[in-house]
């Protein structure tokens, strides 16, 4: 049995600071004038992707030595000569002081997130769950193939969002350790996921459905591929991360994942970037 505890914590939040490290050195690769980059500090990742980017934030803060007013001190001025805001995911496995002290310098938070999890065995069976529904592994040729359907995907709520989240799956497709998975009927793409590994843990990144193609079973299909892979690949572990209570989260539940515990994201009041 795994118990949710440090130890674990520490396991997931790295895991997902290393994903989302290769992504933002991606993204300096590609677009060195945006400055993308990222600081170790105590442990956590502070990680700038532009002032707007989702990634723009720290992972594992207070897992993996207790956060000092220094350590703050430190992060929040890396975000402040780049005008960004300051972010923090933080996991109920940190010290208890941490919010007191975040709570001091005016944080407040602002989103929860389920981190979940499951073991994988190499002698797992993970068979196709929808007879019309295939899945496959893109070609490094379809990496904005790939980003042009998650985007469609995910920009069906807020169209507005469109032209950043396809240069954000742009960015995705060609991060190392990542792969990108699509699901196809009769060979048309209806949806996109995510996937990177690191050491033996791998994280089933976000997917999307095209608005049209949902509801055929595109998800469970592209969720059960990539644990196959994962398991081929000789990942003993798997992390999905989904809003609470969310389809994302039941899907991972009907899939043998379990919540670890659920994460709060905390943001800074005041920054110079908002006028403060």
């Amino acid at each position: 049995m795994i118990y949710s505890d440090k130890s674990l914590s520490q396991i997931l939040e790295r895991t997902e600071a290393r994903a989302n490290a290769h992504f933002v050195e991606a993204h300096a690769r590609l677009d060195p004038e945006l400055g993308a980059e990222w600081i170790e500090v105590a442990g956590a990742y502070a990680m700038f992707d532009g002032v707007d980017s989702p990634l723009t934030q720290t992972f594992g803060l207070g897992v993996f030595e207790t956060t000092t007013a220094a350590h703050l001190d430190r992060i929040e001025a890396f975000y402040a000569e780049r005008g960004a805001p300051v972010f923090h995911e933080i996991s109920p496995m940190a010290d208890a002081s941490l919010l007191t002290l975040l709570g001091d310098r005016g944080y407040r938070p602002i989103e929860l997130t389920s981190v979940m999890y499951r073991e994988i065995s190499g002698n797992e069976v993970f068979s196709d769950l929808v007879a019309n529904v295939s899945t496959r592994r893109i070609n490094e040729d379809e990496a904005d193939l790939w980003a042009q359907v998650a985007a469609d995907g995910w920009a069906s709520e807020a169209p507005e969002l469109r032209d950043f989240i396809l240069q954000m799956g742009q960015i995705s497709a060609r991060t190392k350790g990542a792969d990108s998975f699509l699901a196809e009927i009769d060979g048309r793409p209806i949806a996109a996921a995510g996937f990177f590994i690191h050491d033996d843990i791998c994280i089933l990144a976000g997917a999307s459905t095209l608005p049209n193609e949902r509801r055929q079973g595109a998800q469970n299909a592209l969720l059960n591929a990539r644990l196959r892979y994962a398991a081929e690949k000789g990942c003993t572990k798997a992390i999905l991360c989904a809003a609470p209570g969310s389809q994302s989260q039941k899907n991972g539940q009907k899939n043998g994942f379990n919540i670890a515990y659920t994460r709060i994201k905390w943001q800074l009041a005041e920054y110079p970037g908002n006028g403060a």
